[in-house]
């Protein structure tokens, strides 16, 4: 029925050729249970793939039925495979969104069988498993076990003549593996089944046959079998007939699928299909593929975006330097204790390995329109280090009263006056603002809409929550919608409880909010440079309350106009329960920032500390200015001058040093200070 008659099998991998087969000839009797059993890299899973039609052979021939296959077109391996070979293996590659009725179906579908015929054959092979009862649940409601069953059902569904199974209870527990092998073990009687697999015991407990491969080559086989030696009975088969998908079938199964994703496969089929409506239906398979691509490329991209950094290590570096830091000089004196240099060693792997990108000729390589990366990219983020400090709005009898909110986690702690604990912020995360990336087709997307509409302008954001419409009491408690007090009264009294050994009996109650009481909470924002003012002299001092107050009332005012959720595929890596805002509010802000009155005077006055009012940096006066600071200090106090007289030009100079005075800030730190961001500048960029 089926025979290897010595097999080869190459792969050229550049200038080398692995020898994945060296002449394997075997023969198999038409109803067996045959273990392929040997080590990872022995061949197993290649000759498998051979037999089964998925790979060719180099040299040998496969002989099926007693014809050869050395002049098999495609046409002819198809039919081979539709019809006399059925797969299982290790991962099911089952359909998550078709039902278990229809997974096994597929394979007749795709045979071109009737669709009443196609129902009545896979609820009768499915019942053959145990599965009679489940034939409209989907692959997600099952257990491993049940998967693999509907998994056989598939493989035996066309009535195929031998079953390749390939580790087929790998990913099973040791029960069910056990009743997976009572099925094969069944079918066995009237089937050749071809196992691949890693477990001995399972091999001899349940194969009549064991073939051993080592490097290429059989080493072993429990049972051979030659049809020369023996004389079987051969029972004629049926003529396989080409038989294929019909056009109508063809288009139902395609309008099935594409209709699982109906938004994107709306938006990718309505763009794509501009000029090509008239085909539209014969290549509606080929538009489903195209779109699934996109999709992937996508899905990619937003998860791992391309990102670079103003400023990166070379980790691989370090890493190599630690690793030889292992080497010993064997002819060291094993009497005396040796100092290893790592802290050396790692500092020179730092220092050789960190690197300064040029983000500033990155970003005018993308942004420039002949390069064309709009059109290859979902977006380009452009990141800077630039602070978002907001306030929470509260209405009182005589106006409005704002409060400034948390924005870290530590922070949280400090407020609390648990300031020892924020070394576990870190761990616990804390961030209540994020950028959504993309535009609002690409935000709509990614989110369903769970009340209110999507932001339209930088000024307006929306709060993300999960699938339950939940967010961190955490989230509520920085923006100021819950009162950080009730926190503090349960530490207290957790305090007070712990004091005198009882339990704390202080519980804050569970909170809820109506879509309205979130949607329409207003934020005020505040910019760095605006906690600060230029005085009559120029100098840069902050502002009082009353001034901050006036300040405040005329800031900017975001508000949130919806409450979103990621969608089912969603792949956005904004965190959820936080504040997503627009990619467009960053850049009006930092430019409103470089454009403020101290930020401007601080610009112009490079070499002047205009908080400090001193230099930043000073230059000492040397012998050849000592006439001159000699005569201004005669001038400066002419009662002094006898004794400036009898001072000599060192001393002047000296003098005249000593009184100096430079700024300990930096110029560059004054404006971080301030918030200035050069927009040409950025510290990161995510590609996505």
């Amino acid at each position: 029925m089926l025979k290897l008659t010595n097999i080869t099998k190459d792969y050229v991998l550049g200038d080398t050729t692995v020898h994945a087969l060296r002449g394997v000839s075997l023969e198999f009797r038409e109803n067996e249970f045959v273990s392929i059993l040997g080590q990872s890299g022995c061949g197993k899973t290649t000759l498998l793939n051979i037999i089964g039609g998925l790979d060719k052979y180099t040299e040998g021939d496969l002989i099926i039925n007693g014809k050869s296959t050395k002049q098999f077109q495609d046409r002819d391996w198809d039919t081979y495979r539709n019809h006399s070979i059925g797969f299982v293996f290790q991962s099911y590659n089952l359909i998550p969104h078709q039902t278990v009725l229809s997974n096994v179906e597929l394979a007749l579908t795709l045979s071109g069988v009737s669709p009443e015929e196609r129902k009545k054959r896979a609820t009768a092979v499915l019942e053959k498993v145990g599965l009679g009862d489940q034939l409209y649940k989907k692959p997600n409601q099952m257990s491993g076990g049940q998967m693999q069953r509907v998994a056989i059902a598939r493989a035996l569904v066309n009535d195929p003549d031998i079953l390749l199974a390939d580790e087929p209870t790998g990913a099973l527990d040791s029960e069910t593996s056990v009743q997976i092998m009572d099925i094969l073990k069944e079918i066995s009687k009237e089937k050749l089944i071809i196992m691949v697999t890693h477990n001995p015991e399972i091999a001899e407990t349940y194969s009549n046959r064991i073939i051993k491969l080592l490097d290429g080559k059989v080493i072993d086989d429990s049972n051979p079998y030659s049809a020369e030696k023996e004389v079987t009975v051969v029972t004629p088969k049926p003529v396989r007939k080409k038989r294929s998908m019909s056009f109508i079938t063809a288009l139902l199964l395609s309008l099935n699928n594409l209709m699982t994703k109906k938004g994107r496969t709306f938006l990718t089929s309505f763009a794509g299909s501009i000029g090509i409506i008239g085909i539209a239906l014969i290549l509606s398979v080929s538009t489903g593929v195209n779109a699934y691509i996109t999709s992937i490329e996508e899905s990619t991209m937003s998860s791992y975006p391309l990102q670079i950094q103003q400023s990166t290590m070379d980790t691989a570096t370090l890493l190599s330097s630690m690793m030889n830091q292992n080497k010993i000089d064997e002819n060291r004196d094993p009497n005396k204790v040796y100092s290893s240099d790592i802290m050396v060693t790692m500092m020179n792997a730092i220092s050789s390995g960190y690197t300064e990108n040029n983000l500033t000729k990155l970003m005018a390589h993308l942004k420039d329109p002949a390069n064309g990366f709009d059109k290859l990219t979902t977006d380009i983020k452009y990141s800077y280090r630039a602070n978002l400090n907001t306030y929470s709005i509260h209405k009182t009898s005589i106006g409005f009263e704002y409060k400034k909110n948390i924005e870290s986690m530590s922070e949280m702690f400090e407020e609390l006056g648990l300031g020892g604990m924020g070394g576990s912020s870190a761990m616990m995360g804390g961030a209540s603002w994020a950028e959504l990336v993309g535009d609002s087709e690409y935000i709509a997307s990614q989110y369903d809409l769970v009340y209110g509409k999507y932001p339209e302008a930088p000024n307006q954001v929306v709060i993300i929550v999960d699938e339950h419409n939940q967010i961190t009491d955490y989230i509520l408690y920085t923006l100021g919608i819950r009162d950080l007090q009730e926190v503090k009264d349960y530490i207290k009294a957790a305090q007070e409880a712990q004091a005198k050994g009882e339990e704390n009996t202080f519980k804050i109650p569970p909170t809820s909010y109506t879509f309205d009481e979130i949607c329409g909470y207003r934020f005020k924002a505040l910019l760095d440079s605006d906690y600060y003012k230029l005085n009559a002299e120029g100098k840069i001092v902050e502002r009082n309350e009353t001034e901050l107050k006036a300040i405040l009332d005329d800031a900017l005012e975001l508000e949130i106009v919806g409450i979103i959720t990621p969608a089912e595929d969603s792949v956005s890596t904004v965190s959820i329960g936080c504040i997503g805002y627009l990619s467009t509010l960053m850049p009006s802000l930092i430019d409103e920032v470089n454009n403020s009155d101290v930020v401007k005077a601080q610009l112009e006055n490079e070499d002047m500390d205009l908080f400090s009012m001193l230099p930043f940096e000073i230059t000492k006066y040397t012998l050849e200015d000592a006439p001159t600071l000699r005569a201004q200090a005669i001038a400066m106090n002419p009662a002094m001058k006898p004794f400036i007289d009898m001072m000599s030009d060192q001393q002047i100079v000296d003098t005249a040093n000593a009184s100096l005075q430079a700024s300990t800030s930096t110029y560059e730190g004054n404006l971080a200070k301030l918030g200035y961001v050069n927009l040409d500048k950025p510290t990161m960029i995510s590609i996505y």
